[in-house]
């Protein structure tokens, strides 16, 4: 029997870097599960759509078809847009929505990994205090999972880990570094809790001038890979338990 397809959904952006980045991880996906099919669609900005992807492939004749939101929150695209947008697919696939990536202790690996890439080592933890600066939502559910996050990394060796948001939530990320400067951090990071460049990373960016480092975004790490074939293997397989999710 055919493994289902993974359709990764993707946000969209109009910087170009966005869809190369997304498309970069779904190359990573590919090479770590060369047997499962892996398609693209964006929701805005960017082609192809996620239900262009979707009538194609009943076109083909697919059947079984895993959509992956690409979001590491469960926040308003997960519950109305995606869903949405999936009630509309062919009647001939049969669709599951896997769960968004977050929480993973492997995001909060990849985000380790980007701190260390951008110049901190291991020894640099108990006197860096580090912004989790992630996009912002006006769901209550997604800002208390990044407060979780922030508390619960706090707790590997950073001086302090303070969450920040780009919109709809304060604080912003510069607000953010100044606190933890008055708090006494030798050092202040910020580290983007986001997947892809595009508007809000660079919000981000831009309220992380005040910091000592700004690491890139999660991108096409390995770890981030990862959680997303964890995520399709529990959705494909319900009773399955992902290893390390």
């Amino acid at each position: 029997m055919p493994r289902p397809v993974l359709l990764v959904i993707a946000h969209g952006s109009r910087d170009p870097l966005h869809a190369a980045t997304v498309h970069a991880l779904v190359r990573r996906v590919r090479a770590l599960r060369p047997g499962v099919r892996v398609e693209t669609g964006f929701l805005d900005f960017n082609i192809p759509s996620v239900s262009g992807v979707l009538e194609s492939l009943a076109a083909e004749g697919v059947r079984d078809v895993v959509a992956l939101p690409l979001l590491l929150t469960r926040a308003f695209h997960a519950k109305s847009d995606i869903p949405a947008v999936l009630s509309e697919a062919p009647a001939r696939l049969r669709l599951r929505q896997a769960d968004v990536l977050g929480p993973s202790p492997l995001l909060t690996a990849a985000l380790e990994r980007r701190l260390y890439e951008a110049g901190l080592s291991p020894a640099d933890k108990s006197s860096t205090g580090v912004v989790l600066a992630s996009a912002g939502s006006s769901d209550p559910e997604a800002i208390a999972v990044i407060a979780e996050i922030a508390r619960e990394w706090r707790r590997t060796g950073w001086c302090a880990v303070r969450p920040a948001f780009a919109s709809a939530s304060l604080p912003r990320t510069g607000d953010a570094v100044r606190e933890l400067r008055a708090l006494g951090c030798a050092r202040v990071a910020v580290a983007p809790y986001v997947l892809a460049p595009g508007f809000l990373p660079d919000r981000i960016a831009r309220g992380a001038a005040e910091a000592d480092v700004l690491a890139d975004v999660l991108g096409a790490s390995p770890e981030v890979a990862r959680v997303l074939l964890h995520r399709y293997d529990a959705a494909r397989t319900p009773a399955l338990t992902a290893i390390g999710a």
